[in-house]
């Protein structure tokens, strides 16, 4: 298990969110990026969360709309990973699978290109 501040972790996911290639998160809109601990005893135990309108089942969307979300879930991140450089990695892949959902990516894609 890492220990990390909340601050140091902060950081860690918009380094890593900055790090991203252009054309991933570029097209990102009305999208918020939530640090959270996942509660104890909750299952299944989560890296990482999508909650929103992936673009392909969007209709009419925009103004008032609520953002949609991608929560990662440090106390399981950190819980999984032996050093920072793992854990580093382990939030980059998270990032990148919660934003696949975004853009209407299933499990079963994401497999397929690696980052499930």
């Amino acid at each position: 298990m890492v220990e990390i501040s909340d601050t140091d972790f902060e950081a860690m996911v918009g380094d890593v969110f900055d790090a991203l290639p252009d054309d991933m998160v570029g097209p990102l809109e009305n999208v918020a990026i939530l640090i959270e601990d996942q509660p104890a005893g909750a299952r299944p135990r989560l890296y990482g969360l999508y909650s929103g309108h992936p673009l392909t089942r969007r209709g009419v969307y925009g103004f008032g709309e609520l953002p949609d979300r991608i929560t990662l879930y440090k106390n399981n991140l950190a819980a999984s990973s032996r050093s920072l450089p793992e854990l580093k990695a382990r939030v980059r892949v998270t990032l990148v699978h919660e934003i696949g959902h975004y853009f209407g990516l299933d499990d079963d894609r994401l497999r397929e290109l690696g980052w499930a």
